[in-house]
């Protein structure tokens, strides 16, 4: 990839490197950062997991797609994250 493109996973999501920052850095900066900080690693890819802790009443197809923003903001008793 080109220098003007980031090399996470999920650029908007799944990294707290600003936008800018994030295209104009080298692929082998970027892959310094901890994945928790700017995850380039596609087996920690977040975006389609379920975020529930315990049984869910939302179907896990579902689960998965959701933003985790959504997950949570589901009640507890209808899918617990807490």
């Amino acid at each position: 990839m080109s220098a003007s493109t980031s090399h996470a996973v999920d650029p908007v999501n799944q990294s707290s490197v600003p936008s800018g920052i994030q295209k104009k850095a080298p692929e082998g900066l970027e892959k310094t950062l901890p994945d928790s900080i700017h995850n380039t690693d596609p087996s920690k890819d977040e975006r389609y997991v379920s975020h529930a802790t315990g049984p869910s009443m939302v179907p896990e197809a579902i689960q998965k797609a959701a933003p985790e923003g959504l997950e949570k903001a589901l009640p507890e008793s209808i899918h617990p994250t807490n």
